[in-house]
């Protein structure tokens, strides 16, 4: 059986700028994959190429082993992307029902309005709904054809706290129903939440693509954050530290020894305030390798 989503070789040229190097990604039926980068990576153009909104300069792109576009692969995908736009003056429920029209075997209305969380919404006009809402929104187009794969481009982007975590919970049930979810974002904690794999993208090059916990365990396993007003960069010198940011007196490195850190520091002389010694998470091993 084919896999739902893969790139073989690919490489994409937009005139002298070689935004994705060769770049070889397999994504199998039933995972949920995040892809992480910084701004400017290539994730965005690799759900592009995945998708057929591009071609790549040279390798290939395939979803469920055809072209991307191809109709009966494009029938068994949804599609929630950054910037994304409808007809305001549809209600809810009519767009969703526009939506559904295009898909062989869609979902019922109401259940699709209801994975989203927008029931109270269902007569509301599109231009009516919030910014987290018309997200929500996005997301109900995105599962209202009973996709097999779903694509979320920076889903939660311009939601709040509670918001990011109830649509995030909404993922989790859509995974859970053995769907495939590519998921990319600059929430590390959405990817360690609800990825099986994470693959991390940086200048066009995959650098990592491993579970979350295989990715943290390569970076320095405590994350120390404390107060000290006259640290200098003379006081770190020959410490076993990475990732080191000093902002405003407020200091945050990654160690695998900060018992002998501290000891360190105490010996220099270095006042210190405010201790915290955490486990290294998503965040820190994605600062470590992209890092330059």
């Amino acid at each position: 059986m084919p896999p739902a989503a893969e790139l073989i070789d690919a490489t994409k040229k937009y005139g002298e700028v070689q935004a994705l190097k060769s770049v070889t990604i397999r994504v199998e039926l039933g995972e949920v994959v995040a892809m992480l980068g910084p701004n400017g990576a290539g994730k965005t153009t690799s759900i592009s190429l995945l998708l057929g909104l591009r071609k790549p300069t040279s390798g290939k792109a395939l979803l469920f082993g055809l072209e991307p576009t191809n109709l009966l692969a494009r029938s068994r995908v949804g599609v929630m992307l950054q910037e994304s736009g409808v007809p305001q003056m549809l209600k809810v429920r009519e767009i969703v029902d526009l939506f559904r029209s295009y898909y062989p075997k869609p979902l019922p209305r109401d259940r699709a309005i209801a994975m989203a969380g927008l029931e109270e919404k269902t007569n509301a006009l599109v231009k009516e709904l919030s910014g987290g809402q018309r997200q929500r929104l996005y997301f109900a187009l995105a599962v209202c054809g009973n996709p097999d794969v779903l694509f979320l481009d920076e889903p939660t982007v311009g939601m709040d706290v509670e918001g990011r975590r109830s649509f995030i919970e909404r993922i989790a049930e859509f995974a859970h129903m053995g769907r495939t979810v590519v998921l990319t974002t600059h929430y590390l904690e959405e990817a360690d939440q609800l990825a099986q794999r994470v693959i991390v993208v940086d200048r066009g090059v995959v650098i990592a693509d491993a579970p979350p916990a295989e990715i943290k365990s390569r970076v320095a396993g405590k994350r120390m954050r404390f107060v000290a007003p006259a640290l200098g960069e003379k006081d770190l010198e020959d410490l076993p530290v990475s990732a080191v940011t000093i902002k405003d007196h407020s200091v945050q490195l990654l160690t695998n020894q900060p018992e002998f850190v501290l000891r360190q520091l105490f010996q220099r002389n270095v006042e210190i305030s405010d201790l915290e010694v955490s486990g290294a998470d998503l965040e820190d091993a994605f600062i470590a390798m992209t890092s330059h």
